[in-house]
C-alpha cells in the first residue's frame, strides 16, 4: 500500500518488482487508513504490520507465526524491538489511564513489573500484556474479521493501542513474545523530522482515546493537566535558549504549547506536516 507518495515509489514499486500487487492511496490516509486498506485485501490467516524503519532478525517472523498458531485464545502477538545496538526498546503498552498519567511511569514499573512490563526486565517466555507496539505487530485474520480493522479516527499514535483495546474486550488475548526480536529505528520517520508536530499529534491521539474510552470528565482533567506542563516546559526553557540546541529545543516546547492554547487543532500535527507527502 503507498499511502498518498508524491516520489513516484508506486511507479517504482510496480516496474522492478511486477509481481507485487501495489494498492496506491490518493491521500496519506494516517497509520489506521493505509494499514487498513492492505489488512482488507490480504488473504493469510495471519497479517503482520511492519514499520518502514525495522530490520527483521532471523527467525522472527516464523517465532510469531508458530505461536500464534500453537495458542489460538491470542489475537495479538508482537515481538521485542531492540535498537540497532541490540538493547531493549519498550514495545508494550499500558491502556492510558488516570494511573498512568498521575503517576510516574517507571515507578510503575518498578512496583507493580507484572501489571506493568517494560523492558526493564527480562522476559523469559511469552506474556500477556494490554497492547503491543504497531512497529511490529501480527494480528490473526479471524480477529478482524469479527472485531474489525484499526479505528481510522486516529491519524498517527493509539490507534493499535485502541485496537488491542477492542480485541481483548472481545476475549481474545495480546502476547508479547520476547523469542522473536526486531530492530526498529525509533523514532526515524517521524520524530527527527518533525519533532513538534510528532507531539503535537500524540497529545491529540491521547485525548481522543480518552474521551472515547475514559469519558468527559477523565479527558478534561488530562488536557488541563498536559496543558498546564507543556506551558511549564516552556518557562523552565528559557534559560537554554543562548545555545543553539537548547533554542531547537525551546521552539518544539513552544509550538507544543501554542497548539495546547488553540485547542491541538488537526492541522497543527503530522497530517498537516511533509509527512502527508510520503508514503
Amino acid at each position: 500500500v503507498d499511502n498518498g507518495s508524491r516520489d513516484g515509489t508506486a511507479e517504482l514499486v510496480r516496474k522492478r518488482f511486477p509481481f507485487v500487487q501495489v494498492l496506491a492511496l490518493p491521500e496519506n490516509r494516517g497509520f489506521a487508513g493505509g494499514n487498513n486498506v492492505g489488512l482488507k485485501q490480504m488473504k493469510g490467516r495471519h497479517a503482520v504490520l511492519l514499520n518502514d524503519d525495522t530490520l527483521v532478525r532471523r527467525d522472527a517472523f516464523e517465532a510469531c507465526v508458530r505461536f500464534l498458531d500453537a495458542n489460538p485464545d491470542v489475537g495479538v502477538a508482537g515481538p521485542q524491538l531492540e535498537n540497532p545496538d541490540g538493547s531493549r526498546q519498550n514495545c508494550i503498552h499500558n491502556y492510558p489511564s488516570l494511573v498512568t498519567e498521575l503517576l510516574p511511569k517507571g515507578a510503575m514499573e518498578l512496583l507493580f513489573p507484572r501489571r506493568f512490563p517494560s523492558k526493564r526486565f527480562v522476559h523469559a517466555g511469552p506474556i500477556d500484556v494490554e497492547a503491543v507496539l504497531g512497529a511490529c505487530l501480527f494480528v490473526r485474520r479471524e480477529v478482524f474479521e469479527n472485531v474489525g480493522v484499526m479505528p481510522e479516527d486516529y491519524f498517527f499514535f493509539l490507534e493499535e493501542t485502541e485496537w488491542c483495546y477492542r480485541i481483548r474486550q472481545a476475549g481474545w488475548r495480546i502476547m508479547h513474545v520476547p523469542e522473536a526480536r526486531i530492530v526498529h529505528l525509533l523514532g526515524a520517520s517521524t520524530k527527527l523530522r518533525f519533532p513538534a508536530e510528532t507531539r503535537i499529534e500524540y497529545h491529540r491521539s491521547l485525548y481522543h482515546f480518552f474521551r472515547k474510552n475514559r469519558g468527559l470528565v477523565s479527558a478534561s482533567l488530562v488536557v488541563v493537566m498536559r496543558s498546564l506542563k507543556s506551558l511549564l516546559y516552556v518557562v523552565l526553557g528559557l534559560p537554554r535558549v543562548f545555545t543553539r540546541r537548547g533554542r531547537e529545543s525551546w521552539r518544539v516546547r513552544r509550538k507544543v504549547a501554542a497548539s495546547h492554547l488553540r485547542g491541538c487543532p488537526k492541522g497543527w500535527g503530522l497530517a498537516a506536516s511533509r509527512l502527508s507527502e510520503r508514503s
